[in-house]
């Protein structure tokens, strides 16, 4: 049997907790006559890890005969250690070899019989690890470092007595001198060089940074040789704030993500979650790719391969052998019939990145017959082989505007969007570039994220885009204040509702100071309301908001001081009453069982002690003072409030509580329901009779027209909300 089947038969006992079968290949393994030191230290330690360790203690020593046979150096060193980890016997013939062993080892060492003492070999009645003791003791030297394996960290010897029997160290994780007697020592100590990536840590930290910040992989290297194979994650857990600081760490880990990559003696990996190897010998990068490549991959596998190591590694096409044996290797998976459009695009704009010249032929023709683009672009998941695809079409494709416009709202990539908007700028198509935008902007909640991309893009100052001006800056913050509503409601997407509170408050809400700054006084009042709604604005972020509208339109303090007179007929607040339930309940809701719930989590919190730097109170204050704005809110609210009847509508003529069918400029019909900002459901198109479409239709009877937006509405139809609701 070879070697590696050896290791890993023995490994698949252990795995199993086969102990007969596991002993029987142990006792064929110890008849060999050509051992290899490496094989054997794997064997140890996978066994000394499992279940067999303690039975197996008993028939070790059956491997010395064999370690006999290994040359003199490490290897040779760690199995013989290992053996006495492992061996429970004791016996005199052990206890022989160790003391023979250390005397040839140790021969200048002036402290060795009483070390052979410490370690039990004078007894000679336990001397189990006593190789493994005897080197800690030799290493416990003031100044010196070790790690303590039950979970004291890194530690640096401050002074040791042998007449004691125990060393004191400074650990990284407990405060002040820890002193431990040699047996406790012994089970929980392990050496470090002072070169060890957790010595250099621990002892010098600010050296190691600086080394990090000027040479990354060099320290990784280090780290991965020391601790064995780790993922980023767990690099991270490794370095963040104890070597570089946490604010700092994504900016440093992407410039040494670059150079890992780049470094021949460190494998990376193809998914972050596997860990980082360090190779045992360097390994030039085209080598590496050429063995991953006689693996037989598939085309998707291919492609996501070739694509990142061509564009990191662009020297290595200067070796034409291995150039060569790329497009041939490319050119034999593009001979297969089975793979899909976008697997054989790819394929050929590899080729085409290899300077194979016909590649770019058969592109175009392809490009030139195929009648939904748009669906080889969406399949195709490398973003710049979508974007050169899209450089095609607008090459050879009469109709690239129409697939652009297509495109626009369904690509994942920003990088992509960006190319699309900017060819669809031009003069010829910026009027169909603006129609595109303006359904984003009725719609805002089809397509969150593309919303968000180009809200952005128009807040720029130097934007020449469709709706950068003010009024389009308006409107298109009044349907992100609508998004955010919608965000809130749907767990699945907290992490875009928190882009765009983020994308609010940043900066000391600097978005929000410009729009006010260009915004009548019935639109600041609109984007009050709508901000009054979404739960992410804490009463904070509330105050701040309204102090900012009344910097622009003082007359809202006044308005805001007057509430409490009742309300006037600009600032009553419509609702059915099923609304007006909903925000009675919502007020019970608070003052009953959320403040009460709220009492406790403050109490709870103050017992934790230190009030200062205490998370959990902080939160539960903040929570205090969330659920105090709304159920004032809510109760200031419905002071304005007025339930509307069948007699406050007007028949033939849009209203509060008016369902009005419109047609627009394509034809299409669309249906509205006008009620109170508490029963606004913009996915049923149940809007607030103050939003501006309703504002635009107020008054009007059906056939006559209105424009919204840039775009011309036809009323064809007024019905009752009640009739509707009685049907």
């Amino acid at each position: 049997m070879d070697s590696m089947a050896y290791l890993k038969d023995f490994r698949g006992r252990i795995q199993n907790n086969d102990y007969p079968g596991f002993l029987k290949i142990w006792e064929e393994y110890c008849y060999g006559d050509q051992p290899d030191g490496e094989e054997m230290v794997a064997i140890l330690e996978s066994v000394k890890k499992s279940e067999l360790a303690k039975p197996f203690g008993l028939q070790v020593e059956r491997g010395i005969p064999i370690w006999r046979l290994l040359p003199a150096g490490e290897a040779s060193h760690s199995v013989l250690r290992l053996i006495f980890d492992l061996q429970t016997t004791n016996s005199e013939q052990l206890a022989d070899l160790a003391t023979e062993y250390l005397k040839n080892r140790y021969p200048d060492d002036p402290l060795l019989n009483e070390k052979l003492r410490l370690v039990g070999l004078r007894n000679r009645e336990k001397f189990q690890g006593c190789i493994r003791d005897y080197e800690l003791l030799t290493h416990l030297k003031e100044g010196n470092f070790v790690f303590h394996s039950a979970g004291w960290g890194t530690g640096e010897i401050t002074s040791v007595s042998l007449v004691r029997e125990e060393v004191s160290s400074e650990f990284e994780h407990v405060l002040g001198v820890q002193t431990l007697s040699f047996d406790k020592a012994f089970k929980t100590l392990i050496p470090l060089e002072i070169t060890h990536f957790y010595a250099r840590r621990f002892g010098n930290p600010d050296l190691l940074e600086k080394e990090a910040r000027e040479a990354p992989n060099d320290v990784i290297r280090k780290l991965l040789h020391d601790l064995g194979p780790k993922n980023a994650s767990e690099i991270k857990e490794e370095m963040i704030d104890l070597v570089i600081p946490a604010e700092e760490w994504n900016r440093w880990w992407q410039t040494a993500r670059t150079k890992l990559k780049k470094d021949t003696k460190i494998e990376c990996p193809k998914d972050l979650k596997d860990p980082f190897h360090l190779r045992e010998k360097e390994l030039p990068h085209e080598m590496a790719f050429h063995q991953a490549l006689e693996e037989n991959p598939g085309v998707h596998s291919i492609i996501q391969m070739a694509y990142p190591f061509l564009r990191d590694f662009p020297e290595t096409l200067k070796n034409g052998e291995f150039k060569g044996s790329l497009v041939n290797k490319i050119k034999e998976m593009l001979s297969h019939e089975h793979m899909s459009d976008a697997q054989r695009m790819s394929l050929l704009l590899l080729l085409s990145d290899l300077d194979e010249p016909s590649s770019e032929k058969t592109i175009r023709e392809m490009l030139k017959e195929m009648p939904r683009v748009e669906d080889l672009v969406r399949a195709i998941e490398i973003a710049s082989h979508q974007k050169r695809i899209l450089q095609f079409v607008a090459d050879i494709r009469k109709d690239w505007a129409d697939i652009f416009l297509d495109l626009l709202l369904t690509v994942d990539q920003n990088s992509i969007r960006d190319y699309l908007v900017s060819e669809l700028n031009g003069s010829e198509t910026k009027s169909a570039l603006k129609q595109r935008i303006n359904s984003l902007l009725v719609h805002p909640i089809s397509y969150p994220e593309v919303f968000i991309w180009y809200f952005q893009k128009i807040m720029d100052k130097k934007s020449k885009l469709p709706f950068s001006d003010k009024e389009g800056k308006n409107l298109f913050f009044e349907g992100l204040l609508i998004l955010l509503d919608h965000l809130e409601q749907r767990p699945q997407c907290k992490d875009q509702a928190k882009k765009v509170l983020n994308l609010i408050t940043d900066d000391r809400y600097a978005i929000v100071r410009e729009i006010m700054q260009q915004s009548s006084i019935e639109e600041v009042k609109e984007y009050l309301l709508l901000a009054s709604k979404c739960g992410s604005f804490t009463d904070h972020d509330i105050k701040i908001l309204h102090s900012l509208a009344e910097v622009v339109h003082p007359s809202l303090t006044r308005l805001r001081k007057d509430k409490d007179q009742g309300p006037t007929d600009e600032n009553i607040i419509w609702t059915t009453q099923e609304g007006y339930q909903k925000a009675q309940s919502r007020i019970q809701q608070i003052a009953t069982v959320e403040t009460v719930q709220n009492a406790k989590e403050i109490e709870a919190a103050r017992a934790l002690g230190d009030l200062r730097e205490n998370a959990e109170f902080k939160a539960a204050l903040e929570r205090r003072d969330r659920l105090q704005s709304e159920l004032k809110f809510f109760s200031d609210q419905l002071a304005q409030a007025r339930i509307f009847t069948p007699a406050d509508i007007v028949p033939d003529e849009v209203g509060i509580g008016s369902v009005v069918t419109v047609r627009d400029s394509k034809g299409e019909q669309l249906k509205f329901t006008f009620l109170g900002p508490w029963d606004a459901d913009p996915e049923k198109r149940i809007l607030s009779f103050q939003s501006k479409i309703a504002q635009a239709m107020k008054g009007r009877t059906i056939g006559e027209k209105f424009t919204f937006q840039g775009e011309e509405f036809t009323i064809l139809d007024i019905e009752s909300y009640f009739d509707l609701k009685n049907i």
